[in-house]
């Protein structure tokens, strides 16, 4: 089982029933990712190149037919970063920056042989956001961005491959930092509850000897 699963405990995390400061036991300091301030951008852009890396099988004969493009994990790579105070607005800064999004590429080749590749799409992104006042612990850019890609065409004169694409990118400004926050304890874990089709659960339950009247004398 699990936390969601049928396990029956206050311990555990779920829907608060009742009065929320029953069971309350304790402040507890925790190290977490205070986020300030997000946004997210959501955009189709076309014609984009995307050059290809890391090709496996290594050297494919040419020329290729584009499959699938999509992202690797959910990470941006931000560059080039420029924060400008606004004096207008306390606190709130223009936000300018490249984020990278790693994709990986499939496609055949000219044989017919399924490859994959690497590349990346990158986008400039100019926003307003909360920036904290300066302090010891500094803040910091975050990106989280998705890439999907599922129209490309081969360019034989450079081995590229031209796709649209649909991207969603989060910019983020977060400090790490201690918080305190109210407690419930610690959690209750549940045991696993190993997944299992029960294709045996008919036969196991059968008795190990067959039902009935023993012989006896008459």
């Amino acid at each position: 089982m699990s936390f969601f699963s049928n396990f029956q405990s206050d311990k555990c995390p779920g829907t608060i029933s009742g009065n929320p400061l029953n069971g309350m036991c304790e402040k507890v300091c925790i190290q977490a990712q205070k986020i300030f301030d997000a946004c997210i951008k959501q955009i189709q852009i076309e014609n984009y190149t995307l050059t290809l890396t890391d090709a496996v099988p290594a050297e494919p004969t040419y020329p290729l037919t584009f499959i699938s493009a999509r992202s690797l994990g959910s990470t941006g790579n931000i560059t080039s970063i420029n924060i400008e105070r606004l004096a207008d607005k306390p606190n709130c800064a223009r936000v300018q920056a490249t984020v990278s999004i790693p994709v990986e590429v499939l496609y055949t080749d000219a044989n017919g042989v399924e490859g994959v590749a690497q590349s990346t799409i990158s986008v400039s992104e100019d926003v307003l956001l909360f920036v904290p006042a300066p302090s010891i612990m500094p803040y910091r850019a975050t990106a989280e961005a998705s890439a999907v890609c599922a129209e490309g065409r081969f360019n034989a004169d450079t081995n590229t491959f031209t796709v649209n694409a649909c991207l969603t990118v989060i910019l983020k400004i977060a400090i790490d930092v201690e918080i305190l926050v109210p407690s419930y304890g610690y959690c209750a874990i549940p045991p696993a509850q190993d997944y299992s089709q029960e294709v045996c659960a008919g036969f196991f339950e059968l008795p190990l000897y067959p039902q009935g009247k023993s012989c006896s004398k008459q």
